[in-house]
């Protein structure tokens, strides 16, 4: 009685061991799909918005001092300086904005991108316009010492479609890394050490010389 369960597991191993290597690499395939694939579903959709702002100098500047000055905006529309008024146009916590806005700036233009995501599309065009608000006003204030102002070339609008990715596509990549885990596994299982072709081959013993030969060789 006490040996069945020990038995029952050993049987169990052994119908493993005797899958093909495909059923395994399906299995895991499968496996990856249903996880990816859940992961879509259960993962709200995010949108992202943006607006552009545009540094202008003026007649006591130069296109190349614009350019210098959007990049140092690019890096400050972040910080909290301008955050903590943007906070109050879009109506969200600074940790939110943090969270969800990003800029980026461009080597030949100046020109400032404020990128805001959020799984609410009017929330997103809310953030995004309160932060280049909040950033031209603070270009304003310090136009007499840099003479760059900044004028919003874009509003950010309201997003049509989510830019986080489909059900199908993180079911896919589910389902690719599932059958590439259960092949590197496969890979790298440890191999019988019972199988003939490992086992080396047994040294050959010479047999007894003749009497014969022996009383030869004196």
């Amino acid at each position: 009685m006490t040996d069945t369960p020990t038995r029952q597991r050993r049987l169990s191993l052994a119908r493993l061991k005797g899958l093909p290597l495909w059923s395994v690499l399906a299995a895991g395939t499968l496996a990856g799909g249903l996880l990816g694939g859940s992961y879509g579903v259960l993962t709200p959709a995010t949108y992202t918005a943006t607006s552009y702002v545009i540094a202008v100098p003026n007649d006591k500047s130069s296109p190349d001092a614009a350019l210098g000055f959007a990049q140092a905006y690019g890096r400050v529309a972040t910080q909290l300086a301008v955050l903590g008024d943007a906070q109050v146009w879009a109506g969200v916590p600074v940790r939110t904005l943090q969270r969800s806005v990003r800029t980026s700036t461009s080597p030949d233009a100046p020109m400032v991108a404020v990128s805001a995501t959020s799984s609410s599309p009017g929330l997103a065009v809310d953030m995004a316009n309160a932060v280049t608000r909040a950033l031209t006003r603070h270009a304003d204030a310090g136009r007499g010492n840099t003479r760059v102002r900044l004028v919003q070339f874009s509003r950010a609008v309201e997003p049509s479609e989510p830019t986080s990715a489909s059900t199908a596509v993180t079911g896919l990549v589910g389902a690719s890394a599932g059958g590439l885990l259960c092949g590197l596994a496969l890979l790298a299982r440890p191999r019988r050490s019972g199988q003939d072709d490992d086992a080396a081959p047994a040294p050959s013993v010479p047999g007894p010389a003749a009497a014969a030969d022996v009383r030869g060789q004196r």
